[in-house]
């Protein structure tokens, strides 16, 4: 699967993105998961909204907009749902913790790989 890097503001985000585009894979999402790595990511496309519903494991969570704006960022425990955010197209999971970022930064994807 091809992986992404993520940046903000030049710096590395994430250096292991993968991409939820099709239903399935956004369905799937990180459930069933038990740790995510240093630098590991999911980014959901077509997705406004997430749950935390089967995870093992607390998460971030960036919704971002059809340009990569960072809109809101939260800490989401397991069996819990995200916020409502408005403009919201894309969200962003990362490990908790890892979302140094805050509402306005603009992020950019880079491709690392298969």
């Amino acid at each position: 699967m091809k992986t992404m890097t993520l940046l903000c503001n030049g710096r590395v985000l994430a250096s292991r993105v993968r991409l939820a585009d099709s239903f399935f894979s956004r369905f799937k999402g990180l459930m069933g998961r038990k740790n995510l790595d240093n630098g590991e990511g999911l980014l959901l496309k077509r997705c406004s909204s997430v749950h935390s519903f089967f995870m093992k494991i607390p998460i971030d969570v960036v919704y971002l907009s059809m340009g990569m704006t960072v809109l809101n960022v939260e800490t989401l425990k397991p069996w819990r749902v995200g916020s409502l955010v408005r403009g919201a197209v894309q969200v962003l999971e990362l490990e908790a913790g890892a979302a140094c970022v805050e509402p306005g930064d603009l992020l950019e994807l880079a491709e690392t790989g298969l």
